[in-house]
């Protein structure tokens, strides 16, 4: 069975200026803890988080109003940091969303894991954080890969990657350092991959 794009909707438009996320009034986001300079893991967040590793990302990143969609936020917390620095971070999740930490202004949904969500059109990079399944990686890529994204980040266990590392084979160049590189726990892995540009004939 293909996976499913939603259509885009009314609930689909991305304000992508970083004041939007101060306006929305109904929203309350809990307090973001601060970051320190040694990896640590947070409630509900799979990925450790330091300052140094939110630093790495922000230069990996592209500046706003460049959208990055980060595909299984979950909770939020790493999203709400980034966007707390000023980048421009869309979270999506499957309903119901575990969502805690991202306004709506941030944060989209879709109805089940075999859906996929067409900001990532739009998109210049995407996150995906502790994926569950492979196949939505290969999904997304499959689907929007040829579209607008130039990067990719994938993060989670080193024991996951041999198994999700065949979603950017062909046009891609990536790059895959331990975590504990960077700020991160030494179990966790970073691959960054790039759209490889090909000079036209």
């Amino acid at each position: 069975m293909p996976p499913t794009t939603i259509p885009s909707t009314e609930d689909a438009d991305t304000d992508t200026e970083f004041d939007a996320f101060f306006i929305d009034d109904a929203f309350e986001r809990p307090s973001l803890p601060v970051l320190s300079a040694t990896a640590t893991v947070h409630p509900r967040c799979c990925l450790a988080l330091s300052a140094p590793l939110l630093a790495h990302l922000q230069i990996l990143l592209p500046c706003s109003p460049d959208i990055i969609l980060s595909i299984g936020s979950g909770y939020g917390l790493l999203e709400a940091h980034l966007i707390s620095a000023g980048l421009c971070v869309i979270g999506i999740e499957v309903l119901p969303s575990p969502n805690r930490c991202l306004p709506p202004t941030h944060h989209r949904t879709v109805s089940g894991t075999r859906f996929l969500h067409p900001l990532a059109g739009q998109a210049k990079a995407w996150l995906f954080v502790y994926p569950r399944r492979v196949g939505l990686v290969q999904e997304y890529m499959n689907i929007f890969g040829t579209g607008g994204v130039q990067k990719v980040i994938w993060m989670g266990p080193q024991m996951d990657w041999d198994e999700h590392k065949a979603c950017f084979a062909g046009n891609w160049d990536v790059d895959v350092r331990g975590a504990d590189e960077v700020g991160g726990k030494a179990w966790d892995l970073i691959a960054v991959a790039t759209q490889r540009h090909t000079e036209p004939a």
